[in-house]
């Protein structure tokens, strides 16, 4: 049998969000763009999921029942490289800061109407994918140097 005309997987993206609305909207999203949503209610299932069969992003929400967002960016990106995206309702400057200090690439507040973000991460998502490597990505004033895993706000 042939493999030529075989279609590719749809890139997986872990989910983690313990509000059910909000993991259903992106479960929609995602689809929507082409991809497969991995759910999971807490960092805990989210490492696990993650560990087991490793997505090709991520989007982690800050505030989750068992541990911070920042400490399963932290954990995940201790062994990947996937593009990671912090969704919260915290806008603080200071968290923002501490999400991309821990190895995340964006930073969305909720609600998420900042389409230029998603557009940024699913293109990475793709990049990743590819095997292509994008240096640093710019997104509402926030610049991102990935090889280095440095955020900085331009002006």
């Amino acid at each position: 049998m042939s493999t030529t005309g075989a279609t590719r997987q749809a890139a997986r993206v872990l989910v983690v969000d313990d509000e059910p609305q909000i993991l259903r909207a992106l479960k929609v999203v995602l689809r929507e763009a082409g991809f497969e949503a991995v759910p999971a209610e807490t960092g805990s299932q989210a490492l696990d999921l993650a560990s087991v069969r490793p997505p090709e992003a991520a989007i982690v929400d800050l505030v989750l029942p068992d541990t911070s967002g920042i400490e399963v960016t932290r954990s995940l990106r201790a062994w990947s490289e996937m593009p990671i995206l912090v969704l919260s309702a915290v806008g603080e400057e200071e968290q923002k800061v501490l999400a991309l200090e821990a190895g995340a690439d964006d930073y969305i507040t909720k609600p998420f109407a900042r389409a230029s973000s998603w557009r940024a991460c699913t293109r990475r998502c793709r990049r990743a994918r590819r095997g292509e490597e994008e240096p640093s990505i710019a997104v509402d004033g926030l610049e991102v140097d990935l090889s280095a895993r440095i955020g900085q706000a331009r002006r």
